[in-house]
């Protein structure tokens, strides 16, 4: 392999461009060895079962190596495919609650070992842990503790494990052929309103066409608007700690909107 492109850094790791003996393009992240990279490998490797994903052509402890995605600017009809390919993603289901690979979100770990229910799994893999790394003022903390004791009251009707991406941000979701591709996964078994939450929180082009083809698909469990903040708490936990307290507010907005459900 040839490189061809820096692409600068993320979370620590080099992004590079670079071509193949046999001529095809790929995108590499190098770094320290670690986990990550089989994590991520295993996450698009099970979402690439159901949806669009870059074919993972090498990984090792220090790499990961990745089909070239050629993007486009998004646009309705692609909108409204994704919206179709998401929900299909998700009725794909899983076996349970987390994943049997070792879950990271950028470069934090994630619990994923299995849990007995989605509102448990949620407040002890996802929010509590990420909770005692944020260093919140003490305040803070007892008001998302008494959000993560409502959990159980204002999940929604119960649903089986869906294959979610776990950060499905826009940044995450790349355009090319008139289709969405699916990058960097937290993949496991979940609830699908977080990914439909995730993709409410930083906004993507075209979302009421995601949406509105998504409901057409697989209609959410009435009052899933409402619950968009309750499947926000754990993304914004985990904004605050990698880059600190600009994201307090947002993350505090969360917890007292599920507090009034």
């Amino acid at each position: 392999m040839r490189f061809t492109d820096d692409l600068g850094s993320s979370h620590g790791w080099r992004l590079r461009r670079g071509v193949l003996d046999d001529g095809r393009e790929v995108f590499a992240k190098t770094g320290a060895a670690s986990e990550v990279f089989a994590s991520e490998a295993a996450g698009l490797r099970w979402l690439g079962e159901a949806i669009a994903v870059p074919e993972v052509i090498e990984v090792g402890s220090d790499r990961l190596v990745l089909s070239w995605v050629r993007q486009e600017p998004p646009g309705q009809a692609a909108a409204e495919r994704f919206g179709r390919s998401l929900a299909r993603l998700h009725r794909s289901g899983a076996p349970g609650f987390g994943a049997p690979w070792p879950g990271f979100i950028a470069e934090l770990p994630m619990d994923n070992a299995p849990g007995p229910g989605w509102p448990a799994f949620y407040a002890e893999r996802r929010v509590l842990p990420f909770l005692r790394m944020a260093r919140l003022p003490a305040s803070d903390v007892a008001l998302v503790e008494r959000a993560v004791e409502r959990f159980g009251e204002v999940a929604g009707p119960a649903e089986a494990p869906a294959r979610i991406h776990g950060d499905l941000w826009s940044g995450n979701v790349l355009w090319s052929g008139g289709d969405a591709v699916l990058v960097d996964p937290a993949a496991h078994g979940g609830h699908r309103e977080t990914d439909l939450a995730m993709l409410d929180l930083f906004g993507l082009p075209y979302l009421d066409r995601v949406l509105g083809a998504y409901r057409e698909e697989w209609p959410p469990a009435e009052g899933w608007r409402e619950r968009v903040p309750l499947h926000q708490i754990h993304p914004l936990l985990v904004h605050v700690v990698l880059f600190g307290g600009s994201y307090r507010d947002a993350l505090m907005s969360a917890v007292r909107r599920v507090l009034a459900l």
